[in-house]
């Protein structure tokens, strides 16, 4: 089997495992916007939840992610991961679909929507972890750049089109059919996967290290290979600095633009839809920026600049707020996504083999974590000393943060070698230290 997908022969975009992974990226994308968007407004419109019932529905969604990352790394890392994955989507499409079954009966509540927030984020993370461990068995090492740029595209074309198909459909046909129509793309997600070759399971297994026996054992193989190895190290602590200070910023963002800067609407539609012009330019050009630089020049030069880009905030309070804003959602929008590819792929190049599930799902739980705190801080100080100050605050925060990526780093991975990894330690060095080939 990793000779017939990872040799490197057939090119990506006619590889079937890979093209059936990016067809996954853009059902799963277009479900989570359709019924992200319907499920907040079925609570508003139709059950009469005021801003802190519609906040709460926001939070359950993030919040399993970020407690229940690692528990689902360990999982990824000791099962099936086909199955996983099939499993995952499949009870994905159930638990949204239920909302749709409860109305048609006349029985939707308040308490069932927050049950289903807070169970589909759950499997989202789930899944977005078992994914991060299943591209390296399906691309092999030496084409992740390219395979973590492509999923990338292929997320963000659903979350340009999928608010404007879940905006229309709520408005002509109502927000239960809308998650009728988030239910039905799930259940396409879990087509895809169901159609990856069942060779991928045979891996499961074969190449966690023995001493791996529990979930805690697990969890602690995870956590090691985090701490030892530098550069992962050095990205978790930058990515977790970068999502707090962005976090507050994100949370202040609209209030500020249309109560401070007193932006219209359309306006400030303009600078989310830039934003999401930017963010696919920037998975298309990933793997280019990274060819000219190396791999780990273009993480630490585009989390810099990511972090650079949040002092446009504030300083639209100085005039020209419409075109400063546009520039902030470009710049952001553009480094924010080349510096998270570049980051995934070199956290999967030098974690082993067996242990892909473990490691992403510790990095997950961090950067999730770091998003909802710096936002809850971030609006509870800004009604205290006022926003722009909290915004260069902010932009200080993520600036900081990225400029560690810039710290001398020291030799690689010092865990002890086991053999079903060390080729691709090796690979990974050399892959860091000079631009992919």
């Amino acid at each position: 089997m990793r000779a017939s997908w990872a040799d490197g022969t057939v090119p990506l975009r006619r590889h079937r495992p890979f093209v059936l992974l990016c067809g996954e990226q853009v059902a799963s994308s277009v479900g989570r916007q359709i019924t992200a968007l319907a499920l907040t407004l079925l609570a508003v419109t139709d059950l009469g939840a005021g801003p802190f019932g519609a906040a709460a529905l926001l939070a359950l969604t993030y919040l399993p992610g970020a407690v229940l990352s690692p528990l689902a790394g360990a999982i990824a890392d000791r099962i099936r991961l086909r199955r996983l994955l099939v499993w995952v989507t499949t009870l994905q499409t159930l638990v949204v679909g239920s909302i749709p079954l409860a109305g048609a009966v006349g029985h939707v509540t308040l308490a069932h929507l927050y049950v289903v927030a807070g169970v589909s984020g759950t499997l989202t993370f789930t899944l977005s972890v078992a994914l991060q461990a299943a591209l390296p068995r399906v691309v092999g090492p030496e084409r992740l750049l390219a395979a973590n740029s492509a999923l990338t595209a292929a997320r963000t074309s659903g979350q340009v089109g999928g608010p404007a198909l879940g905006g229309v459909m709520v408005g002509l046909l109502g927000a239960d059919a809308a998650l009728l129509a988030g239910s039905a793309a799930y259940a396409i997600e879990a087509l895809f996967l169901f159609a990856l070759p069942a060779a991928l399971d045979a891996l499961t297994g074969s190449r966690v290290p023995a001493r791996a026996k529990s979930l805690v054992g697990s969890l602690r193989t995870g956590l090691a290979v985090v701490r030892a190895e530098r550069r992962l190290r050095r990205m978790v602590l930058a990515g977790a600095g970068l999502n707090l200070g962005s976090g507050a910023a994100a949370a202040l963002y609209v209030f500020y633009a249309t109560r401070d800067l007193a932006l219209p609407a359309w306006q400030l539609g303009t600078t989310y839809a830039a934003y999401s012009a930017a963010t696919l330019a920037g998975a298309l050009l990933a793997g280019r920026f990274a060819r000219t630089s190396g791999l780990w020049r273009a993480t630490q030069i585009f989390g810099l600049a990511a972090g650079a880009a949040v002092f446009l905030i504030p300083a639209a309070s100085l005039g020209l707020a419409f075109p400063v804003l546009f520039a902030y959602q470009v710049c952001y929008g553009l480094s924010g996504t080349v510096w998270m590819i570049s980051m995934t792929t070199t956290q999967q190049l030098v974690t082993p083999d067996g242990m892909q599930g473990r490691v992403a799902g510790l990095v997950q739980a961090v950067l999730l974590t770091t998003v909802p705190v710096g936002a809850l801080a971030g609006g509870a100080l800004a009604a205290w000393l006022g926003n722009v100050p909290i915004l260069m605050g902010a932009a200080a925060v993520t600036l900081l943060s990225a400029a560690t990526l810039w710290a001398p780093t020291g030799a690689g991975v010092t865990v002890p070698e086991r053999a079903p990894w060390t080729r691709r330690r090796r690979a990974a060095a050399s892959y860091l230290r000079r631009p992919p080939v």
